[in-house]
């Protein structure tokens, strides 16, 4: 394994899963509760909006990881999470079918306490990065 891509793996994000909210599966990154709470506080009770950014690395060897970049409008926040596309696949599949994305913190229950949802404003996006995974996925001879 080359160095670079163990770097890679090690600054992949742990929290990012799928889970049942109001009857759809939908995808979730889940931050520590103080980096949410923080997010939160300065968002709460007015209007944003969330520049959502997949960007696709890719070694042609099969190995894909998406930095996902949330820009908020408020709060001067803009977070960063590294996604192994090969592990977490189904979270981008979701991600294409829904064109919603949670936040959510691990001391939340799911779909059952307050969620910071984001809609992606073009989802067609989600789309066409889906189909550069799943390509990218097959390592090139």
């Amino acid at each position: 394994m080359s160095d670079e891509l163990q770097k890679m793996l090690d600054n992949v994000h742990e929290g990012i899963t799928t889970f049942d909210f109001e009857g759809k599966e939908t995808p979730c990154i889940i931050l520590d509760a103080e980096k949410y709470g923080l997010i939160r506080a300065k968002i709460e009770g007015q209007a944003f909006s969330v520049n959502t950014d997949l960007n696709i690395l890719q070694d042609g060897l099969g190995n894909v990881f998406v930095e996902i970049v949330l820009t908020f409008s408020i709060g001067n926040i803009s977070e960063k999470f590294l996604v192994n596309a090969k592990t977490d696949l189904k979270f981008f599949e979701v991600l294409a079918n829904t064109s919603i994305l949670v936040i959510n913190s691990p001391k939340s229950r799911y779909g059952q306490d307050n969620v910071i949802a984001i809609q992606l404003p073009r989802p067609e996006k989600a789309h066409d990065a889906l189909e550069i995974i799943k390509k990218a996925l097959v390592p090139k001879n």
